[in-house]
């Protein structure tokens, strides 16, 4: 179906009026309280889905960070667009160049060499591979503010600094170098939910 923020709150809001998420504990943590509106961000990633439609070969699900929200937060979303709905929620990392103070906030962004700091805008998602972290994925900017993510080694990991027992003791996790960096457990799932020719879509603002 033509996904839009009208389709979008359709198919997505579940019988409690909530947003539909994998478990009530994510719920929960969405609901305390988001940052930004998640349909208001599912909007900005859907334009970009067509900004970027001669790169994005696959339209399936959609990948957001909502780097608005803390890092101690469930702040990552794939989002299945034909059925309008999100399918999960995830904890994920930003850069240390980001949060040089370590509040769990992104407080800047960069797309500079050696800043260590996240980046905003639309990507595609490459290739597969085995690297230091183990099974990634690369990442290719398709904005001026990210298109430098190749070629600074931008790609989805897994991490063992970001853990949701960590987020519940620290209240957030760890850091990783500008990278997409995900729970152990779980980046055998993201990797397989978004695939090559997909979009991920990182949107927050600076502090």
């Amino acid at each position: 179906m033509k996904f839009n923020r009208r389709n979008f709150l359709g198919a997505s809001v579940a019988a409690s009026g909530g947003l539909f998420v994998s478990s009530p504990a994510i719920a929960a943590t969405l609901i305390e309280p988001p940052t930004a509106p998640l349909a208001d961000i599912v909007t900005e990633a859907l334009g970009a889905l067509n900004r970027h439609a001669a790169r994005i070969t696959d339209r399936k699900r959609i990948g957001i960070s909502d780097f608005r929200n803390h890092s101690g937060k469930y702040r990552f979303h794939i989002v299945d667009v034909e059925r309008g709905k999100i399918m999960r929620s995830l904890l994920v990392s930003h850069g240390r160049g980001s949060d040089p103070q370590n509040s769990g906030y992104v407080q800047r962004f960069s797309n500079v060499e050696g800043s260590n700091a996240s980046s905003r805008g639309s990507y595609v998602c490459g290739e597969a591979y085995v690297g230091q972290h183990g099974r990634s994925r690369r990442l290719h900017g398709l904005e001026p503010q990210n298109d430098n993510a190749y070629d600074r080694a931008i790609v989805i990991h897994g991490a063992s600094y970001v853990d949701a027992a960590m987020a519940r003791d620290t209240g957030r996790v760890g850091r990783s170098f500008g990278c997409f960096a995900f729970e152990q457990s779980e980046i055998a799932s993201v990797l397989e939910l978004l695939g090559e020719g997909q979009l991920l879509y990182a949107t927050g603002r600076e502090a």
